[in-house]
């Protein structure tokens, strides 16, 4: 009787302490975050930050494996690797995620938002929250907007008002919205990759283009467009997003310090961006190649006259309560 008892003992601690060593040794959740920056960028130095911060956080249980520089694909392939559970968390452009959902193209819209303080009110209000849900139908869901900065408008003549943009051509990084916006005021929009975007300014072979500063600084955009109105016309920005089956499949601890971990990661990445945009603007000032037009209220006025048909066109496809609630943002 007792050596059955006693077997009974050893084989129950022998159960515990397997079941202990396979705990101990259980292989971590990995988190693979592919994206399309350098690592000294803000969105890399972002990423970097959050693999650095899951590490602290949840040792041995959750292992995050940056892949900059497009180590994995553009954003459209990265997005579909996600959905078959090869990737995990991702930060692609809001223009590359209208093909999940018509709603994210508020960010699009012309003239909209008055200025980045205005954007962030929007996106962190219940209106911009609900819109990092708008692809969950598409078995993805966002977890939090990260800044690229605001869009400016560069020409080899002034822009002050919608008439001197008419017969101008102008590089637009996305369609749709930006035909539209440039028909608006009779200037010609082309679809251009980033790489030909120089020599056309440089040949004059197009008269203009929008971007970030930073953009128009690491480009060196500013160094063959002689005017570029500080017009803060719409918004480049990304979403970190990941899949609906892997977010809800993360056990409920770990999910909660995964996304503290994002959050955070995220404030670092944007302060970035905001000293980043900041320091380029005013980089490019200083190298005298290009003079800085700032739009009076009523020059401002004029633009967002000219383009708000360019709002009523895609009004449906986006939704009128997103518009309006962006509008009173400003």
């Amino acid at each position: 009787m007792k050596s059955n008892q006693f077997a009974r003992v050893n084989l129950l601690l022998v159960v515990i302490l397997f079941t202990a060593a396979t705990i101990a040794t259980a292989a971590p959740i990995v988190i693979k975050f592919p994206h399309d920056a350098a690592e000294n960028t803000p969105k890399g130095q972002m990423a970097n930050r959050f693999a650095e911060l899951v590490e602290q956080r949840l040792k041995g249980k959750v292992m995050v494996e940056v892949f900059p520089d497009s180590q994995l694909g553009d954003d459209n392939k990265v997005l579909e690797a996600m959905l078959l559970g090869k990737v995990q968390i991702a930060a692609p452009s809001l223009s590359v995620l209208k093909k999940y959902t018509k709603s994210l193209q508020i960010f699009e819209l012309p003239f909209l938002f008055k200025d980045m303080a205005a954007v962030e009110a929007f996106q962190q209000g219940p209106t911009g929250q609900k819109l990092l849900m708008a692809t969950k139908k598409k078995g993805l869901i966002g977890l939090e907007f990260l800044h690229n900065g605001l869009k400016q408008l560069s020409a080899t003549t002034p822009l002050r008002v919608p008439i001197d943009a008419r017969h101008k051509k102008f590089r637009i990084i996305s369609a749709d919205i930006s035909v539209a916006q440039f028909e608006a005021v009779g200037a010609t929009p082309l679809m251009k990759r980033c790489s030909e975007v120089y020599t056309l300014l440089q040949t004059e072979a197009i008269d203009g283009q929008e971007n970030s500063w930073s953009n128009i600084y690491s480009k060196r955009f500013y160094r063959v467009q002689p005017y570029i109105t500080e017009s803060n016309h719409g918004v480049l920005d990304d979403m970190v997003i990941t899949s609906v089956e892997f977010w809800i499949g993360l056990p409920d601890g770990i999910r909660t310090e995964v996304k503290k971990a994002l959050d955070q990661a995220v404030v670092f990445g944007n302060k970035i961006t905001a000293e980043k945009t900041v320091s380029d603007r005013q980089k490019v000032i200083n190298s005298k190649r290009s003079t800085i037009i700032q739009l009076s209220i009523t020059e401002r006025q004029q633009w967002i006259d000219a383009m708000q048909p360019v709002w009523k066109k895609f009004e449906k496809e986006i939704g009128k309560g997103f518009i309006d609630a962006a509008i009173q943002t400003n």
